[in-house]
């Protein structure tokens, strides 16, 4: 019981992640490096500060338990999280040219098959001691496995898509589609989200141990990975701004309100995932099957989630019933991948 508890929080923080690209559309008059930058603030810097706050006891204190953490790991945990900032870059680059249920398919499926094999695979690099490659047990292979040939089913749905739509269908649904290039950004923007989930292992050990509620202990590290990728992001985001002299978005005070509100939620929906994974991570057995494969779990119902968006907002529509059953083929073998771990575990 414990497990499906685990698994329902899991859930309804992957709903709230691929719901977070619905209040960007409410966002007005500032040009995406701008909006990108400042829904990062909240869903990168201020909400994970909160949550690792969450796993500090009283009388202690959040930096000093940086300040006592090993230097090669803290350093490690972010520069993955710099890396992770590239995947999330190349991630709105993918939904722009294969739409919210497409681009989010492919790069989180990527994402998560790589974010689990390679955190054991590369902490064994570093600390062979710890035994980490001991976690790819065949369980969570084959749970690897079935996600990514769920995905593989979802991409096929998109390749039938591309072929079956008129170039006018397709830009009705997804103004710049484009499957080609889309597809190329997107397994880039999967590989590179992976480093998120190596952040994660590096930094396991960064909590206060049994004095850290088992709900909050992945936070800190959550936080050290989320500000590794703000500094990517901010980069990249104000250098458009200087290259594409949008720096007056900023001055725009008659929209302020608005977009900070509506920047504001999509990074709580956002930031919702990895607070949901750190609490559903709880139930379940350390170290175990679905501990090791949770991240993976949480990217397979990301992409369930965001294939019910892509309904809703008409991405599908005039697509052959053929097509449409092969992308709920694919949806439903990655619901069975979230379960299958446990079954034969």
């Amino acid at each position: 019981m414990e497990i499906i508890i685990g698994l329902i929080i899991i859930a309804i923080g992957a709903f709230c992640q691929s719901s977070c690209y619905v209040p960007i559309n409410k966002i007005k008059d500032w040009s995406w490096e701008s909006y990108w930058i400042v829904q990062g603030v909240f869903a990168w810097l201020v909400l994970p500060l909160l949550g690792a706050l969450l796993a500090v006891p009283e009388g202690q204190s959040l930096f000093g338990l940086f300040g006592q953490t090993p230097s090669f790991n803290l350093w490690m945990t972010i520069f993955f999280g710099v890396l992770w900032g590239v995947g999330g870059l190349t991630f709105g680059l993918s939904m722009r040219y294969l739409g919210v249920a497409l681009g989010q398919s492919i790069a989180l499926g990527t994402c998560a098959g790589l974010g689990t094999i390679m955190g054991p695979v590369l902490l064994n690099i570093f600390f062979p001691e710890l035994n980490a490659l001991d976690k790819l047990t065949f369980a969570v292979i084959l749970g690897v496995a079935v996600t990514l040939v769920g995905i593989a089913i979802i991409g096929i749905a998109g390749s039938m898509k591309s072929a079956s739509l008129s170039e006018e269908e397709k830009k009705a649904a997804v103004k710049d589609f484009n499957f080609p290039k889309g597809l190329a950004i997107a397994l880039l923007a999967g590989f590179m989200s992976g480093c998120f989930n190596v952040g994660l292992e590096f930094g396991k050990d960064i909590n206060f141990g049994e004095l850290t509620d088992p709900m909050f202990r992945t936070l800190p590290a959550t936080l050290l990975v989320t500000f590794g990728g703000f500094l990517t992001n901010a980069v990249y985001c104000f250098y458009q701004n200087q290259k594409n002299h949008t720096w007056g978005d900023y001055a725009k005070t008659s929209v302020w309100g608005n977009n900070v509100l509506f920047c504001l939620l999509a990074g709580a929906l956002w930031y919702s995932q990895f607070f949901g994974l750190s609490l559903g991570r709880s139930f379940f057995e350390t170290g175990g099957t679905m501990d090791t494969l949770s991240f993976c779990i949480l990217m397979a119902l990301n992409v369930v989630f965001s294939n019910v968006w892509g309904i809703i907002l008409k991405e599908w529509k005039g697509c052959s019933q053929k097509t449409i059953a092969v992308l709920i083929c694919g949806i439903v073998v990655l619901i069975i991948s979230s379960f299958l771990p446990q079954l034969i575990g």
